[in-house]
């Protein structure tokens, strides 16, 4: 199991790393957009699509990444005052909730995914973009943060992680200090 981790890990890694391309690419295309039509007063046709998709596809590919960093927005105020019992059923039950959610969110776009290739969907724009590529970040950001979600599972099971990243009791706070 620890191969697949690490392999997982891994993925999640290089997947941070093509978002972060991706952004970086959409920030290139709109600094040449904008000299394109503002200092050669020309018309742009692909570079608002590339932009839009890039960076919809960077937040698809980019989840597992954030997920293995513990990157995302949480509220842990729940965590921080339970105490280590409490703390790991509420970590056991938040992952399971969240695979399921990332499951079914990963069938979902993987069949939308299908019927754009099947179907042969193109943008309507100018640029008449192939819609499957695009496409295609939401089945695989997806399918691979289910994997993290699942290792992140195998890690709070075993003990090998803590729960939400906290070890021992909440903090002790007396009533004085919570008031200033």
């Amino acid at each position: 199991m620890d191969l697949i981790s690490r392999g997982v890990r891994g993925l999640s890694l290089l997947l941070g790393v093509c978002a972060a391309a991706l952004t970086a690419a959409a920030v290139v295309v709109v600094c040449q957009m904008v000299f394109v039509r503002y200092i050669l007063n020309e018309t742009t046709i692909w570079q608002t699509d590339f932009v839009t998709y890039s960076l919809v596809a960077a937040t698809f590919i980019g989840s597992p990444y954030v997920l293995l960093t513990k990157g995302h927005v949480n509220v842990d105020v729940v965590p921080i005052y339970s105490g280590p019992r409490a703390r790991f059923v509420l970590a056991l039950v938040a992952i399971s909730i969240s695979l399921l959610f990332v499951l079914a969110m990963t069938w979902l776009t993987a069949s939308f995914w299908l019927e754009s290739w099947e179907n042969n969907w193109r943008s309507d724009s100018m640029w008449r973009a192939r819609l499957w590529i695009p496409y295609a970040a939401m089945p695989i950001g997806l399918g691979v943060l289910s994997l993290q979600y699942l290792v992140d599972f195998f890690d709070l099971v075993t003990g090998r992680e803590p729960p939400f990243g906290m070890t021992g009791e909440g903090p002790q706070v007396s009533i004085e200090e919570a008031g200033t």
